[in-house]
């Protein structure tokens, strides 16, 4: 490989590494999904923007899915489809006792036997005109899974979103990749290093 080679390899790893960490997009787990500067819930075809608060810890700083910390949260749903406003609306949360992490999904929560057990709150479906408020205060740390569930009684269909999320735990940022860029670009100089003196 020649230097001019190795260079542009270098340049353009550091160019996509860049890129990726400086993406206002998160990558979607669950039904939550970032959408430009705004949080999004998918539930089947039906959509509201999503922000859970720590009021007595972070004021009006909206979050999406994990929570730096535990204590008093309140969870806000504001529809983007009018028909959310007539439709009952079930929300519960529960220990993330599928062993998957953030890769829970819906089949993974119909396979729990004891939903009950693993609840840690519930609000049973009632309509919520205008936007949804829940409200619960996290005790300990750890990790989780919101479950949103509408049932449209006209339609007989019943729609579901599934989001895993963490409490107490303000994630690692860009410094783990930034690591890795920085051996990997190390390792490709000592190649090079090498290759051109043999």
């Amino acid at each position: 490989m020649s230097t001019n080679a190795a260079w542009r390899l270098i340049t353009g790893c550091g160019l996509l590494l860049i890129g990726a960490l400086g993406s206002t997009n998160v990558w979607p787990h669950g039904g939550v999904v970032r959408e430009e500067d705004q949080c999004t819930i998918k539930i089947g075809y039906l959509e509201a923007h999503f922000k859970i608060y720590l009021p007595e810890t972070r004021g009006q700083e909206p979050f999406c899915e994990d929570l730096p910390s535990g204590g008093v949260s309140v969870f806000v749903m504001e529809y983007l489809h009018n028909g959310l406003s007539a439709l009952p609306i079930d929300f519960r949360i529960i220990r993330n006792v599928t062993g998957l992490g953030r890769f829970a999904a819906a089949p993974d929560i119909a396979r729990i036997d004891d939903l009950e057990a693993a609840t840690v709150y519930h609000q049973p479906a009632d309509v919520a005109p205008g936007v949804f408020l829940a409200g619960y205060t996290f005790a300990r740390n750890g990790e989780y899974i919101g479950i949103v569930t509408v049932a449209d009684s006209s339609s007989g269909e019943t729609y579901q979103a599934v989001f895993p999320f963490r409490v107490g735990f303000n994630g690692f940022g860009f410094w783990p990749w930034l690591i890795l860029f920085i051996l990997f670009l190390a390792a490709l100089v000592w190649r090079v290093g090498r290759s051109l003196a043999g």
